[in-house]
């Protein structure tokens, strides 16, 4: 497939970025170029950075588009520019997704897919409690009925829960709590809440974390939550044929969502008609207190 080849010189904030073969197919049965994606990063980086200001970067790329060789990459790139922040965390140079041209800069290196640390990268003090549900089968009714299942649950708590879907098969379910908890005990109440759903709902739920073991069950996953692992950022794109997207949304949309709907093309819209979904999440107003849960653990 032949594409243009020149490149263009883009500047934002004074940053200087020059755009190569901005007409490379990235998603081709999407209809997606590389021009077509660093249009749709303009429209939520907004709302990107919002979350992923300050946290430790890993970028997936895709050089010639996501259906050929792809790599995960941590380390900032030795030929990145000097205005591209920084943090080295355990002997790794992460890039901080702090800014527009950060991002433009990163995605003409062809990054699709942009996943964050659940911490600050000089605080490893969690900023919320995270439940990955991640499905054994195609089936999305049954990630649907197991997030409202832990929606329920978590309302039962008191505690606020929001949900995105994760760009490809899953949901995940994010509860902004107070920055005063260790991750150690986020996971006690991250298993003590997932192995309640377990007990109550066992023909469909796991907690068990080898895939062969779990059938067709779908498996609760607290133990991504953890310092220096990550998920997709909310609208971050993801390496799938239809161009999906980590698309916030309301729960009483939950029961007829299905990811195959939030993609590069509709999630701008979305932005325009409902606002950032995830703002209560990246700058929550009252986040929790993990206190009751704790005690309640500690006492038994």
């Amino acid at each position: 497939m032949a594409y243009a080849t020149k490149e263009y010189e883009l500047t934002i904030a004074e940053r200087t970025i020059s755009i190569s073969n901005p007409e490379k197919p990235l998603w081709p049965e999407a209809n997606v170029t590389k021009l077509d994606y660093l249009r749709y990063l303009l429209t939520v980086a907004p709302y990107m950075l919002r979350y992923a200001h300050d946290r430790l970067l890993t970028v997936i790329r895709y050089p010639h588009g996501i259906h050929a060789k792809h790599f995960y990459q941590k380390n900032i790139p030795d030929y990145a520019p000097d205005w591209i922040k920084t943090h080295t965390w355990e002997n790794v140079r992460y890039v901080l997704c702090n800014d527009e041209a950060t991002l433009l800069w990163m995605a003409n290196q062809a990054a699709l897919e942009w996943h964050v640390s659940f911490h600050l990268a000089a605080d490893e003090t969690p900023t919320e409690l995270v439940f990955d549900l991640d499905p054994s089968t195609d089936d999305f009714s049954v990630v649907i009925e197991s997030a409202l299942l832990l929606k329920e649950l978590l309302d039962e708590l008191k505690l606020p829960a929001y949900v995105k879907t994760s760009g490809a098969s899953g949901l995940q379910v994010y509860v902004p709590i107070e920055r005063r908890y260790a991750f150690e005990q986020t996971r006690q109440v991250g298993h003590f809440i997932a192995s309640y759903l377990v007990s109550k709902h066992p023909a469909f739920l796991t907690i068990e974390r080898m895939v062969k073991n779990r059938g067709t069950k779908l498996y609760i996953d607290y133990l991504q939550h953890w310092r220096g692992k990550t998920l997709p950022a909310p609208y971050s794109t993801r390496a799938k044929k239809l161009a999906t997207v980590s698309a916030p949304l309301r729960w009483e949309e939950l029961p007829q969502a299905h990811p195959s709907a939030y993609t590069v093309h509709t999630v701008p819209e979305r932005l325009r008609e409902l606002g950032d979904l995830f703002s209560a999440v990246s700058q929550p107003d009252k986040p929790a207190s993990l206190d009751p849960i704790l005690d309640f653990l500690h006492a038994r």
